[in-house]
């Protein structure tokens, strides 16, 4: 039997071998994801504290990888849900490898004693390569679900911007003098959105509205599109956009409503079939003592 030690040598010598002859071939990068890059480039990341750089180490490695996995198949990178936590495609690339070399390692490392006993050699392999696949999927569950919190928090937040959209549209505002002044009473991380946004459009010289449907084509964020249509359509109208920003306000709260009541429907239906099964048991508890009686006389 090939002992287990030439076998992990005779891998280990196949891996370098294969990585130097990738860095020295050096193939072109592919234009897709780099055009994808350029046209949805990542939030600047904060700065680290001083004589920290274990952030910027982080970043350099995800950076690495994510040029050399570029174009692969199997590897896409959420570009919308990245932007919407604040999080960097680099840093989303290296959790994603680091998280399947783990799971890939680690199965046969743990059973090197079990293999020097005679364990076949495939079950480990077979372990650890499923324990990759689950573990390169989990960080897109993990942030699809932040993603999908975080467009809930932004359309609870938008439902109160529309009702103050309204309110400075009443009393005979402009539309983007309204649009400023609501965004800059608001506080938290969506606000904080709008008012990037809304500076941005006055840097470049657009409507404010504009500004809004660009933001919601980035971060894909349906609510907002209907403020968009509505400045857009009534720029000019003055205060009779006030019932129709209002009307939204309140669809939007109705419809928020109704998704956390069907949510709390869904959890208390998860509730049932464990409360079935602990009053099963709470009865056969109580029961068994009488049973074992009768079967004993």
């Amino acid at each position: 039997m090939i002992p287990v030690a030439a076998i992990l040598s005779g891998a280990a010598i196949g891996a370098g071998g294969a990585l130097l002859v990738r860095e020295i071939l050096r193939p072109a990068p592919a234009l897709g994801p780099a055009l994808r890059r350029l046209n949805h480039p990542a939030p600047a990341p904060a700065a680290p504290a001083t004589g920290d750089g274990g952030a910027d180490r982080d970043e350099q490695w995800g950076q690495w990888l994510l040029e050399r996995l570029a174009g692969v198949p199997g590897v896409r990178i959420p570009y919308k849900d990245l932007a919407l936590t604040a999080a960097t495609p680099s840093r989303f690339i290296l959790t994603k490898v680091a998280l399947a070399g783990a799971g890939l390692l680690l199965p046969p490392l743990s059973t090197i004693p079990l293999l020097l006993l005679g364990l076949p050699l495939y079950l480990p392999a077979i372990v650890g390569i499923l324990a990759a696949a689950v573990l390169w999927f989990a960080p897109d569950l993990a942030l699809r679900d932040k993603a999908r919190r975080a467009r809930a928090e932004f359309a609870h937040a938008m439902a109160a911007y529309l009702d103050l959209v309204a309110l400075r549209r009443a009393g005979n505002v402009s539309a983007e003098q309204a649009m400023e002044q609501a965004a800059m009473v608001g506080r938290g991380w969506a606000f904080g959105r709008i008012q990037t946004a809304l500076a941005q459009s006055r840097v470049d010289k657009v409507p404010h509205w504009e500004s809004l449907a660009r933001l919601t084509a980035e971060l894909d964020l349906p609510v907002m599109d209907d403020l968009a249509a509505i400045m857009r359509q009534s720029a000019d109208d003055g205060a009779s956009v006030y019932t129709t920003l209002r009307s939204r306000a309140r669809n939007l709260r109705t419809e928020l409503l109704s998704q956390q009541a069907a949510e709390a429907n869904a959890d208390s239906e998860k509730m049932t079939a464990p409360g079935a099964l602990l009053a099963v048991l709470v009865m056969l508890l109580i029961a068994f003592p009488a049973i074992i009686r009768m079967l004993t006389t």
